[in-house]
C-alpha cells in the first residue's frame, strides 16, 4: 500500500502549470499538505462530482494539463462521469483515484473496492487510453510523468493504506478559491 501523503507530495513536486482538482476530505488534505497552491481547486463538498469538474475544465483548457485527485468513495459516487469522460476523450485529463477501499469522511465503513470493484477496468471499459493500478511508491515517477505528458483520458487507481493522516486544512472560502484559481489561470 501507499503512503498517501508522500504518493501525492511526488506527484506534485515541480508541478509547473499542472491544474488539480481534489475531491472533498482527505484528498484535499492530501493536496495542501503538498504545497497550497493558486491552481488546486479545492472541492468542499459535491461528492461524486470531482471527475466532472476535472472533465469541464480540461474541455474548457485544452492547452492545460488537468489532474483530479480524489477518493475511492467519491469515484464510486460518480460512476457515470467515466462514461461521459470517455465519450469527450480529453487528452489533458488524468484522474488519480486515492483508493484505501473506505469512505474515509463518514467513518471508515467498507467501499465497493474493497470488495474486489475494480476502478481501472471501468475506466478502460468506457474507453480511457490508460488505467492502471498501483500500489507501490516506486510507481509515483511514472505517474507523475503521465500527469505532465501522457495521452488522456487516464485513470490511476492508488492503493492507498486505511491510515488517517492529520488534516491540513487549505483555504475553505468556496468564492476565493474560484477567485483564486481563475486569476491564476488567466495569468499563465
Amino acid at each position: 500500500m501507499l503512503d498517501r501523503r508522500e504518493f501525492v507530495r511526488q506527484l506534485l513536486t515541480d508541478r509547473g502549470g499542472l491544474l488539480v482538482v481534489s475531491g472533498l476530505g482527505s484528498a484535499t488534505y492530501d493536496v495542501a499538505a503538498a504545497g497550497d497552491h493558486p491552481l488546486n481547486f479545492y472541492l468542499w463538498g459535491a461528492m461524486g462530482g470531482t471527475a466532472m469538474i476535472g472533465l469541464g475544465l480540461a474541455l474548457a483548457r485544452p492547452d492545460r494539463r488537468v489532474a483530479v485527485l480524489t477518493g475511492d468513495g467519491d469515484m464510486l459516487m460518480g460512476l457515470g462521469s467515466l462514461a461521459t469522460i470517455g465519450v469527450k476523450q480529453p487528452k489533458n485529463l488524468s484522474l488519480v483515484v486515492l483508493d484505501n477501499a473506505r469512505y474515509g469522511e463518514t467513518g471508515m465503513q467498507a467501499s465497493a473496492t474493497q470488495s474486489g470493484i475494480d476502478l481501472a477496468a471501468m475506466a478502460l471499459a468506457c474507453r480511457f487510453r490508460d488505467a492502471r493500478t498501483v500500489s507501490r511508491i516506486e510507481e509515483a515517477a511514472d505517474i507523475r510523468t503521465l500527469l505532465h505528458t501522457g495521452e488522456g483520458p487516464t485513470l490511476v487507481d492508488a492503493r492507498i493504506g486505511e491510515d488517517e493522516m492529520p488534516r491540513v486544512l487549505p483555504l475553505r472560502d468556496g468564492h476565493a478559491i474560484k477567485q483564486r484559481f481563475i486569476e491564476a489561470l488567466n495569468s499563465g
